[in-house]
């Protein structure tokens, strides 16, 4: 009798600890031991916010949502706004803007519209493992989405920057659904840069507000240079491991949902979660914006926290009632330019750092990333990559050997004949076909070692 009534005091022990560590559990300890993020890095953010609640506007000079702060966009640098019925259900809605003052070529792209099919059946396109793209795996349906914004407007892009000149970047934004879209555009477009005049690594940016986790962690990594993920506080997106399609089939009893992924996660080792190649994740660098702390009544002065995680990236449930309003671009962009404000003040002794600080920034950002993909080697991360194998700053080099010399010209030369047969117009989806079978630096991956994987 003693041996049970001790039995039962060890479970209730038990349940009573998990229940403390998940109700107490808040959205800044995820991001707890990161350093802080700085002016001139997050200045971009809160644009890219307001950039993808243009595409939400009817008439740019007469905005419904008026911005929190000074800025505000042009409607005559407006290149192109297409609205769902120009989608063919196949995307949701995205604009082209070239901001001239900022010299940015942006495509910003809206997030779900729960009244609308067509977003659903791109989100329902996707199961674990359906597709393996570059090395690990991403989003089917996002990845869809994202070629066939890239079959439409890859031509307007190439032109405007040719026009607009080098000094321009081009950037793609999302929230929500459409910053899976973007992300998986940028990886696309980072591994075809010769179709964009052969622009520079260095001037392709992405900005995922809200991110939905569209692909695999050696990919999220990978890319850390070029994508970055904003999130606020306890969003729950990029924490839900569960498959996009299941959490809005159960839009309307997520709280339920949330707490069960919660329950299950508890009793699974986060090795184990490492070494499921198919878990996919929010990809990128991440800025964290936190302004709740445990035990603190209301709202504080956001403070914004970046970092490249491999590890304990964002894979806890928050507990919280403000798991889906911080889900909320509105909510996101008036943070994040309450932040930046903040961290203007913090450095108006100094307007303008000098060139010597901005290179230090430059060269710690890319140890960051070194680091990052080292640490994913060292935790045998699956199909991890080390820096050698992107083409971080080593713009034009040659290639690692002679014969992956040889295939990228015998591949760059079908793609000119495939352009010649498609009326000089770049065919996406076979460019990003090659990426299925081949990764970043042209080397051979097995279908037979596809095909094994994604049976698993």
């Amino acid at each position: 009798m003693s041996v049970v009534c001790g039995l039962e005091c060890v479970v209730c022990f038990g349940c009573t600890r998990w229940a403390w560590k998940r109700l107490t559990y808040v959205g800044s300890y995820d991001s707890e031991s990161w350093p802080p993020a700085t002016a001139e890095d997050f200045t971009p953010i809160p644009r890219a916010c307001r950039a993808i609640l243009a595409v939400y506007e009817d008439d740019l000079s007469h905005p419904r949502f008026s911005p929190p702060g000074g800025y505000r966009m042009n409607p005559d640098y407006l290149v192109k706004h297409v609205p769902y019925e120009d989608t063919d259900g196949r995307s949701p809605p995205y604009l082209i803007y070239a901001d001239r003052d900022h010299r940015e070529l942006v495509l910003a792209i809206r997030g779900l519209n729960l009244s609308r099919e067509s977003d659903y059946k791109v989100l329902l396109d996707n199961h674990l493992g359906m597709q393996m793209f570059d090395g690990g795996f991403v989003h089917h349906g996002l990845l869809k989405a994202a070629t066939f914004i890239l079959n439409r407007e890859s031509g307007t892009l190439q032109s405007l920057l040719m026009e607009l000149g080098e000094e321009y970047k081009l950037v793609f934004a999302g929230h929500s659904l459409g910053s899976g879209v973007a992300a998986l555009m940028t990886v696309v477009v980072v591994n075809h840069r010769d179709r964009f005049g052969g622009i520079a690594r260095s001037r392709i940016r992405c900005y995922a507000i809200a991110p939905a986790r569209c692909m695999s962690l050696n990919l999220a990594v990978k890319y850390a240079d070029v994508i970055n993920s904003v999130i606020l506080q306890d969003d729950f997106l990029p924490r839900t491991p569960t498959p996009l399609q299941d959490i809005f089939e159960s839009i309307f009893c997520l709280p339920c949902l949330l707490f069960l992924v919660c329950l299950r996660d508890t009793f699974i080792p986060e090795s184990r979660k490492l070494k499921d190649p198919r878990r996919l994740y929010a990809p990128g660098r991440m800025y964290h914006i936190v302004e709740r702390k445990f035990c603190r009544c209301g709202r504080f002065p956001p403070e914004v926290r970046t970092a490249i995680p491999v590890e304990g990236r964002f894979e806890h449930i928050v507990l919280s009632c403000n798991t889906t309003s911080d889900h909320a671009l509105l909510w996101i962009e008036r943070e994040a330019q309450k932040a930046l404000q903040e961290m203007m003040g913090e450095s108006s002794e100094t307007t303008t750092a000098p060139s010597q600080q901005k290179m230090e920034r430059k060269q710690t950002m890319q140890k960051e990333h070194r680091d990052a993909l080292q640490r994913a080697l060292t935790l045998q991360v699956p199909h991890a990559v080390s820096l050698s194998e992107t083409d971080e700053g080593e713009e034009g080099k040659a290639e690692i050997d002679s014969a992956n010399s040889e295939f990228s010209e015998n591949q760059h030369k079908e793609s000119i004949n495939d352009d010649s047969r498609s009326g000089g117009r770049t065919n996406w989806d076979y460019l990003v076909s090659k990426l299925f079978t081949h990764n970043e630096t042209g080397n051979l991956v097995l279908k037979k070692d596809i095909g094994s994987v994604e049976g698993k």
